[in-house]
Parts: C-alpha cells; structure tokens; sequence
C-alpha cells in the first residue's frame, strides 16, 4: 500500500528580528508642522514603501518602555509611531475621551507631518494604516476604531493588546463594552492578544491589571469578523514591556502587577510576531503565510499559547 506523503511543516521568522534595518527618533511638538503630542518613530532605514502603524501605550506608561517590542515590529518592514498621549503624573492623566482626541489629532498629523521625520527614500503607506494600542491605550484604539473621534485617515486593522476597559469599581469611559456578542461596529479585522496573568490577583496583589470580566475576552467576544484571540498563558500585563523602564515604573509592575516568572525577551518576541503576522496578512496584499503556520502549530510561539489561538474569519 502506498503511504500518503506527509505535508511539510510549516514555518514561520517573525519571532525573530526581521531583516530591515531600522532607527529610532524622537519627534517633540515644538516646531511648526510637529506633531499634537509627542512622537517616538521606528522606522526601517531601507529603500521602500511600508505601511504604518499608529501604537498608542497604556496607563502611566512611556511610549519609549515599549522600545524593544515596537523594533521588533519595524524590522519586519513596518514604521511604527508611538505617540506620548499624556505625561505619566497624576495631575495630567486625562479623560478617556481626551485622551481618545488626542490620538486622533495624531493620526490626523501623519498625512503630512510623518513623511518629513522618515528616512531618505523611506516612504510611508498610510492606505496601509493599522492602529494597535496595549491596555488602556488598547481600549482608546478600540474606540477610535469605534468611531468616537472623527480622524481624516482610514485605518485598516486593529490589534488590542491586553486591552482594558476599567474595573468593577471604575470603568473607563468612554465605556464601549455591551456583553453583546460581536455588537462591535467595526468593519475592519481585529485581532486581540490577552495575557494568561492579567486577571490574576496574590495575597499582596489583590488588584488585578486586567480583571476578568473587562478584558481581552470581552474584546474578542464582541468583535466581528476577521478576528483573532491569542492569549500568552503564563505571562502578566506589563511583560511584553522593557525589562528596564523607570524606577518608578519597575515600582509598580512589581508592586501592582501579577508578573511572569520566565525571562520577558520571549513574550516581547511573541506578542511582535503575532502583530507582524497580522499586519502582514492584512495590509500586505494577503500574506497569511505566517498567519497560517501560527495558527496551524501555535508551538512555533516562543510563550504557551493556551487556549489555542482562535480565528474567526468573515
């Protein structure tokens, strides 16, 4: 009898830094033509056209913590803009709404203000516009996405990572969570990264980063689709960060913060090459190829994937 040929696995580079150069720059709002808010720009340094992505950080955090996990990002051939949407003190923390205009008005400033900042020869696709934030800046991407800031561009894709909508105690407002399954109105594909350790509490952490019941889960559950889940079972909220960020922000993740107990480099690489896989297969003319390997062989992640990654496709 003859045997079936067995298919070849398949295989996958984006959990490795891709093959772009890239450079990194900081953009203040001091000149004519600067951006609403600060900008931190990761960009590959080689000659072509790439598609943008708009990453807006989490609560009381810098957008230069996120450094390692956005270079990873870029080197796979993507520019990513990073913008500081608040100072991290008590007394500038704004409103959800605010902090939502806010990154409107940026995305707003990449049609003419991006272009400028870019390398010689680097051009950015902003036809090929994904918008991406972690925790709270999860939730504002979400609500951008949403439609409650009006923004000139048009984006193309959405990724959540860990995003939070509050606590049993405050919730964030604008609030856009229903419990209505797939109630989202958003059109285009959405993909949401949660974290295994976020809804857990200790004995000194009775407070959890990303509460059940106002988190990745609830995200997904009301998204349309395409949409994905992916969640990193033994990792926290705040590990695909720096290892190295203040010391009054390393304060906090270990104070606060229910934290994996393996090396961090493993979720970065991750949680980059899941986005990358992503955007590649949604603004990259269709390139599911990574995509496809992931989800046909969630082992190829560097960090446990339980439960298995789920696409919901249109």
């Amino acid at each position: 009898m003859a045997m079936a040929e067995a298919k070849p696995a398949l295989a996958t580079t984006v959990f490795s830094l891709g093959n772009f150069p890239f450079t990194s720059k900081k953009v203040e709002t001091s000149n004519r033509g600067s951006p609403p808010k600060p900008v931190l720009i990761v960009t590959p340094t080689t000659s072509g056209q790439y598609p943008v992505i708009l990453f807006l950080h989490g609560f009381f955090l810098r957008n230069g913590f996120y450094s390692q996990l956005l270079e990873h990002i870029s080197s796979h051939g993507f520019i990513v803009v990073a913008p500081q949407l608040y100072e991290p003190n008590i007394l500038t923390v704004p409103s959800g709404p605010e902090e939502i205009e806010s990154a409107a008005r940026v995305t707003d400033w990449l049609s003419n203000g991006l272009q400028p900042q870019l390398p010689e020869n680097v051009q950015a696709n902003l036809l090929k516009l994904a918008l991406a934030g972690h925790s709270r800046g999860g939730q504002a991407a979400f609500a951008l996405a949403l439609g409650y800031a009006n923004t000139s561009l048009k984006f193309s894709v959405l990724l959540g990572i860990d995003p939070v909508a509050g606590n049993e105690f405050a919730k964030l407002e604008p609030y856009i969570l229903t419990n209505v399954p797939r109630s989202f109105n958003i059109s285009i594909p959405v993909t949401v990264i949660g974290t295994g350790l976020g809804p857990k509490k200790e004995l000194l952490k009775p407070f959890p980063s990303a509460p059940e019941g106002f988190n990745h889960v609830q995200y997904f559950n009301e998204c349309k689709p395409p949409c994905a889940h992916f969640v990193t079972k033994d990792y926290g909220h705040l590990d695909m960060l720096n290892d190295k960020l203040s010391d009054f922000a390393d304060l906090m993740r270990n104070l606060f913060c229910v934290n994996g107990e393996g090396p961090r480099d493993p979720m970065r690489k991750s949680v980059g090459g899941i986005v990358v896989a992503i955007l590649k297969a949604y603004t990259l003319e269709g390139e599911r190829g990574d995509l496809e390997a992931i989800l046909g062989d969630p082992d190829l992640v560097p960090v446990k994937i339980e439960p298995l990654p789920e696409l919901i496709e249109a």
